[in-house]
């Protein structure tokens, strides 16, 4: 159980996979994510049943689309976070600013945050439901952080001896920060501002010592 929701175990042997050639329907997927996240914004628990009541799709074709309801949760969680490329032919400095400060301070972020604050307490009390959103969806997202500073090191803008992996953590590290541990609003000022001044700190020690 999981702050109210909790999420039914099942797998896809349970219902039978998707046979070869079997076409997809049209909008089913997007009518189980919705489904899913009705009850997990209400508090309800994730079931097979639960969600063939709210969107009228058999069991068996929730398991043709996901291997588990673990798997389906990590997608309805991810629903309206959009990948994004970070371009590494022009200022380096810039389009990392833009991708990570720029979106939150445009406001744009698409994703809102009661649903942030919901997919962290899922994740922290269900292992598995953390585990799959990493592997589906975070670690997908992060190849364009992670690209962006390999670049950066490729041409010289960032020191040689980065470790890519650890870099990326912090980036994203600070605004999980104002938003688990301060409590602070993403757009309130003064978090912003903190991010923004952490995001220079990071950025002058990923530098070289010539240039920081």
């Amino acid at each position: 159980m999981t702050d109210g929701v909790t999420i039914e175990t099942g797998v896809a042997e349970a219902a039978g996979r998707r046979g070869p050639g079997r076409p997809r329907r049209e909008g089913v997927d997007e009518r189980l994510i919705t489904a899913a996240l009705e009850l997990i914004d209400a508090g309800q628990p994730v079931t097979a049943a639960q969600l063939v009541t709210r969107s009228g799709i058999g069991r068996a074709a929730i398991y043709r689309r996901w291997p588990s309801l673990t798997d389906l949760v990590a997608s309805a969680l991810d629903e309206g976070r959009s990948a994004h490329t970070i371009p590494t032919d022009g200022d380096l400095h810039q389009a990392l600013y833009d991708s990570f400060i720029g979106t939150l301070e445009r406001g744009s972020t698409g994703y809102p945050e009661q649903r942030m604050r919901r997919r962290l307490i899922l994740g922290l009390e269900d292992r598995r439901l953390q585990r799959a959103y990493w592997d589906a969806h975070v670690a997908r997202r992060r190849v364009s952080t992670i690209g962006a500073l390999r670049a950066g090191v490729e041409r010289g803008v960032l020191r040689a001896d980065l470790d890519l992996e650890a870099c990326a953590d912090l980036l994203s590290g600070v605004f999980y920060y104002q938003l688990v541990v301060r409590g602070a609003p993403m757009d309130e000022p003064e978090a912003i501002a903190r991010c923004r001044a952490a995001f220079d700190v990071i950025w002058r020690g990923m530098l070289p010592d010539s240039a920081a």
